[in-house]
């Protein structure tokens, strides 16, 4: 490991911890030629698949951007972040054990939808509604027709 202050190639290790969540290694290091001492972590490289778009395009996984429009659509509701992180999660590991080298972006969508629709139905039809992009009213209430029809989502 080289020194992020010298570019010394010779560090020591004076100290290794687990980390917070258990999913990685802190290690305390040492550099061999000016003793300065700086902080390295250590993890899984976690490999996740592409994002096929609807128009072709691949794009990295981002966990943040599904967070982000997962929170919006809770944006008001009776939904903690933590539920919100722990469908994430879920999914993560899912598209992690696939093997999948590309996903389309479709399913992920809909993943979302379906855990929005058991989590709250409100927050449900919210991103439904733009990611289904309805286009007039008579479509919106054919979805809150079809939702009303399968009954309330399990608690």
């Amino acid at each position: 490991m080289n020194c992020p202050f010298c570019s010394h190639a010779d560090t020591r290790v004076v100290d290794s911890r687990l980390g917070r969540e258990g999913n990685n290694i802190r290690r305390r290091r040492e550099c061999e030629k000016c003793s300065k001492r700086f902080t390295t972590y250590e993890r899984v490289e976690e490999t996740l698949p592409l994002v096929v778009k609807k128009d072709g395009r691949r794009e990295v996984f981002d966990r943040q951007k599904i967070v982000a429009g997962m929170q919006r659509a809770c944006e008001k509701r009776p939904v903690s972040i933590a539920a919100i992180e722990q469908f994430v999660d879920r999914l993560e590991q899912s598209l992690q054990e696939s093997g999948e080298k590309e996903v389309p972006s479709n399913r992920i969508g809909e993943a979302v939808m379906a855990a929005l629709h058991e989590i709250d139905q409100v927050a449900y039809v919210r991103f439904a509604s733009v990611y289904r992009e309805f286009r007039d009213i008579n479509e919106f209430m054919s979805e809150l027709t079809e939702i009303l029809a399968r009954g309330p989502a399990k608690a």
